[in-house]
């Protein structure tokens, strides 16, 4: 909805989305959007953690970090 408020182009949605033919955007398009806001707030979000991302460790990614050092 954001990107078809913000460009005004159907077909740029239908891109967006990966939609093969306009009647499948179609048919979100015309879906109320009370309805929408009602099924989102329906649901809580995951509850998450802060924290940074720290990759497991991978023969690969050691490799390739030796390599990244010798250069």
């Amino acid at each position: 909805m954001h990107t078809l408020a913000a460009t005004g182009d159907v077909r740029k949605v239908a891109l967006w989305l990966g939609h093969a033919s306009m009647q499948s955007t179609e048919a979100y398009l015309r879906a109320d959007p009370e309805e929408k806001l009602a099924v989102l707030g329906a649901h809580t979000p995951i509850p998450l953690r802060a924290g940074k991302f720290k990759p497991p460790s991978d023969a690969l990614l050691a490799m390739l970090g030796e390599t990244r050092s010798i250069a």
